[in-house]
């Protein structure tokens, strides 16, 4: 079975036809790529099946995920994406988005010696790029720090491919088992644990960004476990509300610890978010 490639598979190269390429991130299951051409800037994603070790059980779920993100990103109204099939999995090209992520961004925030305040501008450029998701009719159910772009212009949500709102085709579609547990929900974890399958949901995604908001502004998780402990005893201990007492400043801090509410009806919308930031 194919494994992580080396190179852009010959149908996106054909697709894109690049003048420049470079690989940007390999993790498992998945490599992204920055790919310049005529067409325009654009992050190429190849995704391709993890398979099962001693430490790690079989991820088929990563093959498919550049082309449901692609498919996700068509019916969102996103111009220049294109999605397919390559021989070890799928892939998909979108529009590159130009700027730091939220925890780079607030990296002076954590600084142990004179920390800057987080701003609260970033904060509301955040929630408004999630607002306009929730608009939509879509949950992003896959919230973290890295996936708000920072941009000149305006603040962009990325990585869609576990996003819940519409119809995926049955090809690329499959079940949501989770996210990275550092910014999922007690709910969503407690589901995870009882049936491996869980619910994105607008009150889970207010919930991450409360996390992401958190992490990126003091640098610690919003729920106390060991860095190594596996991830079952992660999610019981999200499950369990182990809460941190650690706060993010001022009124910040505040509205954060609102929407890391335990249960999800006490969390604030994400339009209560944005007034509250205003």
């Amino acid at each position: 079975m194919p494994g992580a490639p080396s190179e852009l598979p010959t149908v996106v190269l054909n697709a894109l036809m690049p003048t420049a390429q470079h690989l940007v991130i390999d993790r498992r299951g998945s490599t992204v790529w920055e790919v310049e051409s005529e067409r325009g800037h654009y992050a190429v994603k190849l995704g391709y099946a993890i398979e099962a070790t001693a430490d790690w059980p079989a991820q088929p779920w990563t093959a498919l995920a550049p082309a449901r993100e692609g498919a996700v990103l068509d019916q969102l109204g996103v111009t220049g994406v294109g999605y397919g099939e390559w021989e070890g999995g799928t892939w998909n090209f979108q529009p590159w988005r130009e700027g730091p992520d939220l925890y780079k961004l607030w990296a002076s925030c954590r600084r142990p010696d004179l920390p800057a305040e987080p701003q609260i501008s970033v904060a509301l450029e955040c929630a408004g790029a999630l607002a306009e998701l929730h608009s939509k009719g879509w949950v992003h159910g896959d919230l973290q720090p890295a996936h708000f772009i920072i941009g000149p212009d305006r603040t962009h949500v990325i990585d869609l491919a576990l996003a819940r709102g519409g119809h995926v085709r049955e090809r690329y579609d499959f079940p949501f088992r989770g996210c990275l547990v550092h910014y999922e929900a007690p709910e969503i974890a407690r589901s995870v644990l009882a049936t491996g399958k869980g619910e994105p949901t607008q009150a889970g995604d207010i919930y991450a960004l409360g996390a992401s908001l958190l992490i990126s502004a003091t640098g610690w998780r919003a729920v106390e476990y060991p860095d190594d402990a596996p991830r079952s005893v992660q999610r019981k201990a999200v499950a369990d509300g182990r809460r941190r007492t650690v706060k993010a400043p001022g009124e910040l801090g505040v509205l954060i610890d609102a929407m890391l509410s335990h249960s999800p009806e006490d969390r604030p919308t994400i339009y209560e978010v944005i007034k509250a930031l205003h």
